[in-house]
């Protein structure tokens, strides 16, 4: 096997899935490369350090930039807070380092387009961890739908819901809730939460053309976790969006993180004139699918059980009937990655994917913020 050496930024929560994935893709997927834990970079070297014994990294930075020097690392992984992601992207892009990056993009349109020209210009593989198409169901809708069998399609609707953020005595900033804070994060639940449901749904449904959208803020202050002051919180809280796409179909999406009762329900449904099928990250390896072909006397909703070695990815895993969980998605894409390295064929989401869902996100902030239609 050809060794692909990983360069690390970050170790949280996704710094853990992108490990996992890592560590076990050789073990169910063939390919010529072989992922290797080389170094892994954080400002915290103790932390650093305990997060490289746990994993198996055989190394630690506490500067990203020297880790870019090194001639043992060919890709990067960027686990960082959405304001870091431009920087790293394109130093470690002009450094000759694939770039792997988490979602959303960057903070915005414009840090998008550099990135993408970076990683362009210097002619380098990337891509953006938008896991949920790795999810087997969610693979088996786009083949549904690219055969035809929903036929003409006229709704897409979806949504994220969680419920971790109504105490307002929750922080804003720092390490655990920088998602809170706007400079750190650039938006809230638009870019953590509905941006999956986005880039899920042009990758099946098409592209995006205008959206309508409303946001809110429900607590209007927080204390910062760094510095103990009281600050205006500049995230949206919630959001809800319509849109229209360019097949002619419509869109309802929304995203909330004060859905008192939902740590993590994100469903979409979508109806064509023959068949509708949808989806819930809940009962994960489960498609729910509906033909009005069917004859009368059975015709209704059935749930597909997506298990037997003939559906997306299954036919790597166990016997039918067994089920895979989340942490599988991230397994799913650095196979895919490490296929594509072998093919030389391109990789989806790239960077350039990922910046139509950030257009996207962006249309809509600004849609609420102006309270009127607006152009992606």
């Amino acid at each position: 096997m050809k060794p692909l050496n990983i360069g690390m930024v970050g170790y949280g929560f996704m710094g853990r899935t992108h490990s996992n994935g890592y560590c076990q893709a050789p073990h169910f997927f063939e390919s010529e490369y072989k992922p290797v834990l080389k170094a892994v970079c954080a400002r915290n070297k103790e932390k650093a350090e305990q997060f490289a014994s746990v994993w198996g990294y055989d190394s630690v930075e506490t500067d990203w930039r020297e880790m870019l020097k090194r001639d043992d690392i060919d890709a990067v992984d960027i686990c960082t807070p959405n304001n870091l992601h431009k920087e790293i992207a394109i130093a470690a892009a002009e450094a000759g380092k694939m770039v792997l990056c988490e979602k959303p993009l960057a903070l915005n349109q414009t840090e998008g387009e550099a990135m993408c020209q970076a990683v362009e210009k210097a002619g380098v593989k990337n891509m953006v961890w938008y896991n949920y198409r790795r999810v087997p169901a969610v693979t088996l809708a786009k083949q549904l739908i690219d055969e035809g069998r929903l036929g003409k399609i006229f709704h897409y609707r979806a949504n994220f819901l969680q419920d971790w953020t109504i105490n307002a005595d929750v922080p804003q900033g720092g390490a655990a809730t920088w998602r809170l804070d706007a400079e750190a994060a650039g938006s809230g639940v638009t870019g953590d939460l509905l941006a999956h449901c986005i880039d899920t749904a042009i990758w099946l449904n098409g592209g995006i053309k205008d959206v309508s959208a409303m946001t809110e803020t429900f607590v209007k202050e927080r204390v910062h976790a760094d510095t103990g002051e009281k600050k205006p919180v500049k995230i949206d809280d919630a959001c809800s969006c319509f849109c229209h796409f360019d097949n002619g179909s419509l869109g309802l999406f929304e995203s909330t993180r004060y859905a008192r009762g939902h740590k993590a329900l994100y469903t979409f449904e979508i109806n064509g004139e023959n068949a509708s099928i949808r989806w819930d990250l809940h009962d994960l390896h489960r498609l729910e699918y509906f033909d009005h072909r069917d004859d009368s006397i059975v015709r209704g909703w059935r749930s597909v059980h997506i298990s037997d070695g003939d559906m997306p990815y299954m036919g790597n895993w166990w016997v039918p009937g067994l089920n895979i969980g989340y942490e599988h998605t991230f397994i799913h894409q650095v196979a895919d990655f490490l296929k594509s390295l072998e093919t030389g064929e391109a990789f989806h989401p790239s960077f350039r994917d990922a910046l139509e869902t950030q257009k996207v996100c962006d249309a809509i902030l600004s849609s609420a913020n102006e309270r009127v239609w607006k152009n992606v």
